[in-house]
């Protein structure tokens, strides 16, 4: 039934070109912006899960306590 349905819509077959394209562009942008960071932050930010205090780090790079918020 479902090939059926698929089979009577036009220019199915895109969607998938599409599909693909959409995906590549997303993780190739998605790398490009970890690749591009400053390796000092993606320090700081991969040592956050295993931090003990209430220090964040916002996207500018400031540290930040909670009692300043």
């Amino acid at each position: 039934m479902i090939r059926n349905v698929l089979s009577h819509i036009g220019g199915v077959g895109l969607y998938g070109v599409i599909s693909i394209l959409l995906f590549f562009v997303t993780f190739t942008v998605a790398v490009l912006w970890a690749l591009l960071q400053r390796r000092s932050l993606m320090n700081e930010l991969a040592a956050l899960p295993l931090a003990e205090d209430s220090t964040t780090v916002t996207l500018s790079g400031e540290h930040q306590n909670e009692s300043d918020k």
